[in-house]
């Protein structure tokens, strides 16, 4: 497996409408963390980043847009990164190093983070609202990991990678190792599963979420 490069920082915009959105993740993120997820609002967010209400609309209109936001600065931060696969890597091997590389650009974010999921396990609407920006971003992780993800098939393994990340998460969001040996071993173990489902399902050797590369 190739050496695993040092992760960049998810960085934010400087300019204009960008930077509008960078300083409403960035407060959306800071009172996640401090206040919780429940009964914030999007004028709370506003206030805090120094923005005015009318600039939101139409594009952050909700919580949810504006994790969107935060998700689309993430997807950058990991396909920016040089991973420089060497050729025996499999499939499973490239998404396993660009699933640890996400983890590592949310680790500044994860009590943030934690404190997001727990509420939005109580708001089943804004939880359904972020379905969109979160799919995105399961292709967007293929596509590092030189995955087609297009088409029906790209879809189902979208779909795949979606229930590899959302158990691996929860592991993640508690892991107090500190080289993350037990997100690396749930990410691991998960993967394995899926390519266990899919030689079920489709009657074939068991691959990895994808090997379609």
């Amino acid at each position: 497996m190739a050496k695993k490069p040092s992760a960049p920082k998810a960085e934010a915009p400087k300019s204009g409408a960008k930077d509008i959105e960078s300083r409403l993740v960035d407060a959306m993120l800071a009172l996640a963390e401090t206040e919780g997820w429940r009964g914030l609002s999007v004028t709370a967010i506003a206030r805090d980043a120094g923005v005015k209400l009318a600039d939101l609309h139409p594009a952050f209109g909700s919580r949810a847009a504006i994790l969107a936001a935060f998700a689309r600065r993430v997807d950058k931060a990991v396909v920016a990164s040089d991973f420089a696969f060497a050729p025996e890597d499999t499939a499973r091997d490239r998404l396993f190093e660009v699933v640890m590389r996400r983890f590592d650009v949310l680790r500044p974010y994860r009590e943030a983070l934690r404190r997001i999921r727990a509420g939005l396990m109580f708001d089943p609407l804004a939880a359904l609202a972020t379905l969109p920006a979160f799919g995105c971003s399961m292709t967007w992780m293929l596509e590092a990991a030189e995955i087609a993800s297009d088409g029906a098939a790209g879809g189902a393994k979208a779909a795949g990678l979606a229930g590899v990340w959302a158990r691996t998460f929860r592991v993640w969001l508690d892991d107090d190792t500190p080289d993350l040996a037990r997100t690396m071993a749930a990410l691991d173990r998960n993967l394995g599963r899926a390519g266990r489902c899919a030689e079920v399902l489709f009657g074939r050797r068991a691959r990895p979420v994808a090997e379609g590369a």
